[in-house]
């Protein structure tokens, strides 16, 4: 049975709405919860914005990366079949 290549990116398109849907929610519970410009919670919720962010772009990079190494590992092995 062949595998789809492109499976990967079906992956990273639930990683990009997961991160979409994460930053809608702590930019609703930071809206909020933040009484004063500078309240201490409200940079804590910022700062969890923000690793929450980066962890799920390193995600993506790393679901786009596979997907580019998966084709490259099938086109070799249709390659070597040929």
């Amino acid at each position: 049975m062949l595998l789809n290549p492109f499976c990967p990116l079906t992956a990273g398109k639930v990683l990009a709405l997961k991160a979409t849907v994460a930053l809608l929610l702590t930019l609703l519970i930071k809206s909020r919860v933040q009484i004063a410009g500078a309240s201490a919670l409200g940079l804590l919720l910022l700062l969890l914005q923000t690793l929450v962010f980066l962890a799920i772009s390193g995600g993506l990079a790393l679901a786009a990366g596979g997907a580019a190494f998966y084709a490259m590992q099938q086109r070799r092995q249709q390659a070597a079949a040929s």
